[in-house]
């Protein structure tokens, strides 16, 4: 069974992305190191006594849909409304409209903990979180006066409405259609899939925000608009009216997260009663400017994906290590006593087992650096524009790597299971299965690292990434002249690995710079991998430093000793790879 490493989680938070000095500076309102402990153990506790146990049973009964309502798993309805009860959705949100308007550095850290344990549950919430920064960012006071404040509460939930199946990432092919009505608000036809918890019995309303284009709208991703379309319209008291005509018409049947509903919707084909066909919407922002609202959500959700990717990771390896120290299998040089020894004694359950806690650990400190950078970009002041750099910076690597191991550490852990792994009763698989959307939605990962490439690597003519290189050295000099007892060759490795990066960066900088964007573009999914290892690595270096402790001086060495080696293959595949690339995908089109 889950439990959340709340110390954990304390630890990265404060010594390695920053939490304490924010605390320490003031930058973050009264907020105290005080509250912020109590915030997390609280969260620790819902996530393992209230979120956990029903990750099992949401997963064998999955979503049902029954005409066009979902009827969630047992007991879910109830476990949604004891969390909002507890104001976890309000903990970032906007305090005039009811939040409590924590850091996103303790909102990340809850979100991981919903997520671990059960990603199915914890992704509904996200999407409303999301909803509630893009409609306070971009909504008109008048919106945001009817729907703010209970999309905060959670009292109704939100949706994110892009996909189309013509359209999945290429967002300028979308069909869906906006006509302007008499009234001033919109009337929206079209299809939408794989909206997760587009429709659901959690909350009373749920509140869609809507991709469309208008039809005198210019082509391509400049003609969008984003639309606020309610599930059911708000009468001028508050209270709920009449249905709108927007229905989920299916459920998809899928790998994994059975009991998220994943939803295909449709809009304006004449469902709801006495009105004509159309969605009645309102516009949220400006016409043909919706792509850059709905941006606002998906990095807040680009963010909590990634972070879905530490949960899982951190579940599977929990389970794994349990199950490691219960299994009896053949003789160990470790073991004493009689008997098979525990599997946990064998070195490659052990090697395994490791490179589980390490990856998982190196994902959890780059997502909260990123959302240490997203706080202290919010706090303004005269460094606002360098921190939004990072904030920038980081995020696709927090998506992406993050969701990468969360498949890595899920896939490892059914090994350490063996044949019991592929077996669904112990749960192993059922993590796997959960693992291997985070990797796809959101933005695929592949889309990620473009993103890193040739947008965030050449934000200040490239001096940015170049100081985030700088400030990671730091770390691994501070390592050296530590002194520290059982690092070995901890500090060379690190070194080395930022020396790959430094030399993988400068020489994407030079193709973007001279125009060679296909060779850019061939190194992006390495160079990405190579961007986390070697931050990584400086992590686990920052919080061995600033510990002292045995276990994160072992962990440390383990990961510059054994996989921070791999940032030299990956330099190679960035600097070299592209050109065989090139001519090998000449036998891939038809």
């Amino acid at each position: 069974m889950y439990r959340a490493p709340v110390d954990e989680i304390a630890f990265t938070l404060k010594h390695v992305a920053g939490l304490k000095a924010a605390l320490d500076a003031g930058v973050l309102g009264d907020l105290s190191e005080d509250v912020a402990d109590a915030v997390l153990a609280e969260a620790g506790r819902f996530a393992t006594e209230e979120v956990a146990p029903l990750r099992a049973n949401g997963d064998r009964q999955g979503a049902v849909l029954e005409g066009a309502s979902v009827h969630m798993p047992d007991g879910w309805k109830e476990l949604y409304r004891r969390w909002i009860d507890g104001g976890w959705n309000a903990l970032s949100g906007p305090a005039e409209f009811g939040g409590q308007g924590l850091p996103t550095m303790l909102a990340v850290a809850a979100i991981e903990m919903w997520n671990s344990g059960s990603m199915a549950f914890g992704i509904g919430p996200t999407l409303t979180m999301g909803a509630v920064e893009a409609l306070h960012k971009h909504a008109s006071p008048e919106l945001q006066a009817i729907y703010l404040e209970k999309l905060v509460s959670g009292e109704w939930m939100g949706t994110m409405n892009l996909t189309e199946p013509q359209a999945g990432s290429d967002l300028a092919a979308l069909r869906t259609r906006a006509e302007r009505a008499s009234d001033g608000t919109y009337r929206i036809f079209g299809q939408k899939i794989f909206i997760t918890y587009g429709e659901h019995d959690f909350s009373d309303n749920i509140v869609h925000l809507v991709l469309a284009r208008l039809p005198d709208a210019p082509a391509g991703t400049r003609g969008i608009s984003l639309f606020l379309v309610p599930k059911f319209l708000v009468n001028e008291d508050g209270s709920l009216g009449s249905r709108n005509d927007v229905f989920c018409s299916s459920l998809e049947h899928k790998l994994g997260i059975h009991a998220s509903p994943t939803c295909t919707m449709i809009y304006g084909d004449g469902f709801a009663e006495d009105r004509e066909p159309g969605a009645v919407g309102w516009l949220v922002g400006e016409e043909n400017k919706g792509l850059a609202c709905m941006f606002t959500m998906m990095n807040n959700a680009r963010l909590a994906v990634g972070m879905q990717g530490v949960a899982v990771a951190e579940a599977a390896f929990q389970k794994a290590l349990a199950y490691a120290n219960e299994r009896r299998q053949g003789k160990a040089p470790s073991h004493v006593g009689e008997g098979m020894a525990p599997i946990v004694h064998h070195p490659d359950t052990q090697r395994t087992l490791l490179t589980m806690k390490a990856l998982t650990q190196a994902a959890r400190s780059i997502a909260y650096c990123c959302a240490h950078a997203i706080d202290m970009a919010r706090a303004g002041g005269d460094e606002a524009a360098f921190w939004q750099e990072r904030a920038n910076l980081l995020t696709p690597v927090a998506k992406a790597f993050s969701t990468d191991v969360g498949v890595d550490v899920a896939s490892l852990g059914v090994q350490v299971h063996g044949g019991m792994g592929f077996i669904e009763e112990t749960g192993a698989a059922a993590l796997l299965r959960d693992a291997r959307i985070a990797p796809i939605y959101e933005g695929t990962n592949g889309i990620q690292a473009i993103d890193l490439v040739t947008r965030k690597l050449p934000q200040s003519g490239g001096e940015h990434v170049r100081g985030y290189v700088t400030e990671l050295r730091h770390d691994a000099e501070a390592l050296r002249n530590s002194n520290l007892a059982g690092m070995g060759r901890s500090a060379e490795k690190i070194e080395g690995a930022l020396d790959n990066l430094q030399a993988a960066t400068d020489a994407l900088l030079a193709m973007l710079a001279e125009g060679r964007m296909q060779a850019a573009l061939a190194g992006a999914t390495p160079y990405l991998r190579l961007f986390a290892l070697a931050s990584g690595a400086a992590m686990q270096a920052r919080g061995a430093v600033k510990s002292g402790a045995a276990e994160r001086i072992a962990l440390c060495r383990f990961f510059a000793e054994n996989l921070a080696g791999e940032t030299g293959a990956l330099r190679d595949r960035v600097i070299n790879g592209g050109e065989s690339l090139e001519a090998a995908a000449k036998t891939l089109i038809a």
